[in-house]
């Protein structure tokens, strides 16, 4: 299902979860080319600032896309942009809930703003943000 502009309300939401694996980081890393040894080395990621490895900012925050293109609003979904801050490291076995919530409606542009938000197993929000989503056209 998927929702126009006409059938989203302030304050209505969604969310996914999902918990980060091994193989979610190694496959990160051979799509983006962003084998930074934090994420890949558990020696590296012990002497850094997080005391484990972590998984990719952009890894993660990619579970709002999956909010927004498949539940709200949906299929049809033009994603046209997103403000991110990373706000604490996730590790992998993290499991997060990746959640959005409508914030603005311009019917005249239909574009939406919505809250997203990033939220580990331990209720600590990771990362926090702004998308801006072009909603799709009634059928």
């Amino acid at each position: 299902m998927n929702y126009t502009i006409n059938q989203l309300e302030i304050g209505q939401r969604a969310h996914f979860e999902k918990t980060i694996s091994e193989s979610d980081i190694q496959m990160f890393c051979g799509i983006s080319g962003d084998i930074n040894p934090v994420h890949v080395s558990e020696l590296a990621g012990m002497k850094s600032v997080f005391g484990h490895r972590v998984a990719h900012g952009i890894l993660v925050s990619g579970l709002t896309s999956a909010v927004l293109g498949m539940q709200l609003p949906g299929p049809g979904t033009i994603y046209l942009g997103q403000e991110l801050r990373f706000t604490a490291p996730v590790y992998i076995g993290d499991t997060i809930r990746a959640e959005v919530e409508v914030a603005e409606i311009n019917l005249e542009k239909n574009i939406v703003k919505l809250i997203t938000r990033s939220i580990n197993q331990h209720e600590k929000v990771v990362i926090e943000g702004i998308a801006t989503v072009m909603p799709p056209k009634a059928h």
